[in-house]
Parts: structure tokens; sequence; C-alpha cells
């Protein structure tokens, strides 16, 4: 008799680790959700469902700043990253193997493997060299360093787009003269919007969410929205940074199930 092929779901235990993983990770989100309706000042207590922490932090003068500021350097980042990434992964999936290929592959990923606080301690030292050398001090570091942590975020669903691509149809226009340029721009483009538009939007979710890169790199007045809710947690913690977690929150898994659905590749239907 053969031996049943392994099978980890029936594994003694392993639907008790999944079920107290899911209640750990999301049970403190939802009650996040929850008491941002809380009608007291108590993110504890529950005193009535209520809008009042939602129409606060809308009317909040720092939060509209520190939300708009958040939107530039989420955007001009993604922007940045992605133009990257799409170069480097054309260079690392449309070419042959190069000396230095892992070296310029592990460099890319770097922001993945280094701890996020060694990133912002060496953007801090650098960009101090700068703003002495030459006296500005404004978002253009931020922006910066944000779209280099973000790289590999875009880098990875462009270059598995990349490599699922069917190359005769790029090898085929080159059989028929077409300058690279045309070939990119008529034949691999259109096929790579998916992975394109799926890592921008990644690049924009991790850009719109960091704390740790942005509280080093930041001048004096340059909170974001992550930063400006750090420094009220210090002061006072109302239901007010609730809600703005929970539109946060929202905005991740809009974007997290886009760029889901946007990176799946369609299966080729089989002829009969």
């Amino acid at each position: 008799m053969a031996a049943k092929p392994f099978d980890v779901r029936r594994q003694t235990g392993f639907a008790t680790m999944a079920i107290l993983c899911f209640v750990v990770l999301y049970l403190p989100i939802g009650l996040l959700v929850i008491y941002s309706f809380n009608q007291g000042e108590s993110i504890a207590i529950w005193e009535g469902f209520s809008w009042r922490w939602y129409v606060s932090a809308w009317e909040n003068e720092q939060v509209q700043a520190a939300t708009i500021r958040s939107l530039i350097i989420a955007f001009w980042a993604a922007l940045i990253s992605t133009s990257c990434a799409v170069l480097a992964a054309l260079a690392t999936t449309r070419q042959e193997r190069f000396r230095g290929y892992t070296f310029v592959f592990a460099m890319i990923n770097q922001p993945l493997m280094v701890p996020e606080i060694v990133t912002a301690v060496a953007l801090l030292i650098f960009f101090a060299m700068i703003k002495v050398q030459t006296g500005y001090t404004g978002l253009g570091y931020l922006i910066l360093a944000h779209s280099a942590f973000c790289l590999p975020f875009a880098y990875m669903p462009i270059r598995a787009r990349l490599q699922g691509m069917d190359l005769n149809l790029e090898q085929a226009a080159m059989d028929l003269y077409g300058t690279p340029w045309r070939v990119f721009r008529r034949i691999t483009l259109p096929q790579l919007w998916p992975g394109i538009l799926a890592g921008a939007m990644l690049a924009f979710v991790i850009s719109l969410d960091d704390v740790v890169i942005t509280e080093f790199v930041k001048s004096a007045g340059q909170d974001t929205l992550p930063t400006y809710m750090l420094g009220q947690m210090r002061r006072v913690v109302t239901p007010e940074v609730n809600a703005i977690s929970t539109v946060l929150l929202a905005i991740s898994v809009v974007m997290v199930v886009a760029f889901y659905f946007l990176s799946r590749t369609k299966k080729k239907p089989t002829g009969g």
C-alpha cells in the first residue's frame, strides 16, 4: 500500500496553531477598528458608537498636513523606485548571466536583508553630510530615502512578471528588425504593465506606512502621518489615533488586494 503524501494540515495541532496565530494577528486589529468608533476618549472602555474621532481627525490641521506630506512622499517614492525597478528587472532577466549578477541581485534586495534601523542610521549620516554642505533640508531626502527602501518591493513583482512572460513575441519583433526601444514599447511594456502597477502599489503602501526611516531622516516640521501618530501616542492616546490607523489599514488592504489581482498570472488554456 502506497504511503500517503505528506500534508501539513493533517499534523497534530496544526488547526489549533493556525487559529491561535490568526487570533493573535487579527484580534488586536479588530479591536483597534472597533474602538475607533468609540464615543468616549478611552481606547479600552466602550462608551457608545460615534463618528466623533473620524470627524476630529478630518478637521485636524496637523493630520491634514501630515497626510498630504505622506501622500506626496509615497507618490514620488513609488514613481522613482518603480522606474528603477523596471530597469533593474530588465537588466537581470533579459540579459545572460554576467559576472557579478549575484552581487547586483543582493544589492537590489539589500533593504530586505538588512535591519531597517541600520538602513535608517546609514541614511541619516549620509544625508547629514549633504545637509551640511548644501544647507538644503527639504522633502527630497525623505523621497530619496523612501525610494531606496521601496526599490526591492517594486522590483520583485516586476521581475516575477518578466520571468513569466513568453519571449517568442519579443524575439519575433527583433527578427522583423524592431529596434530595442520599439520592441520594449510595443511588445514588452504592454505585457509588463500589471507587474509595474503591482510593484508601484506595493512601494506606495510601504512608503506610506514607514516610520523608522522617516523618523531618522526627516527634518523639523516634516512629520508624516505615521510619525505624527507616534508623537501623539507619546503624549496622550485617544481614539483619534485608532481612526487614523483604521483609515491607513483600509488603504493598505485595498492596495494589497489590488496588488494580488494584478500580480496573478492567467493560466493558458490547454488545447483539446
